[in-house]
């Protein structure tokens, strides 16, 4: 599914965060921020290509080890690679960016990025060197640090 970086995110209408550890859904709502779409590629479809630092990858690997939202029924098939080789995803990651934006990327991103030389947007990779991993790591569902969470978010419990 493609859509062009820093276009408006319009795929749901609210967010559902997934807790990593139990795969429950631990938290969903109506956002009351801009999501912006990052890193939506597609076949036949070009794409902004460059090097990134080895921080930004190791970093958004981190993250997304702690953060997993949207996840759908299935799996989306990496459509660049050659098929029966190509890494499936499921799911989305927000990054937050300047007050009131967030970004919304693909959990394959991370692929896109080492496997086809994608280079995201600069304002992307900087929000994700800002990101307090330390914060988002030793958080404890259903209470997240994300800081575009409204505070009266429903929050499903055990």
């Amino acid at each position: 599914m493609f859509h062009e970086d820093l276009s408006e995110y319009d795929y749901q209408g609210e967010d559902a965060f997934t807790d990593r550890e139990s795969g429950f859904y631990a938290l969903w709502y109506r956002p009351a921020y801009r999501r912006l779409n990052v890193g939506w590629l597609e076949a036949g479809r070009s794409y902004p290509t460059g090097v990134v630092p080895a921080a930004f990858v190791e970093k958004l690997k981190a993250l997304q080890k702690v953060q997993w939202m949207n996840v759908c029924l299935g799996q989306h098939e990496c459509g660049l690679c050659p098929e029966g080789k190509a890494p499936e995803g499921n799911g989305e990651v927000r990054i937050p960016g300047e007050p009131g934006i967030a970004y919304a990327a693909p959990f394959l991103i991370t692929h896109y990025v080492t496997a086809h030389g994608y280079r995201p947007p600069q304002v992307f990779i900087d929000a994700v060197l800002a990101v307090d991993l330390d914060a988002w790591a030793a958080a404890r569902w259903p209470d997240v640090p994300f800081p575009w969470v409204p505070d009266d978010a429903e929050r499903m419990l055990e």
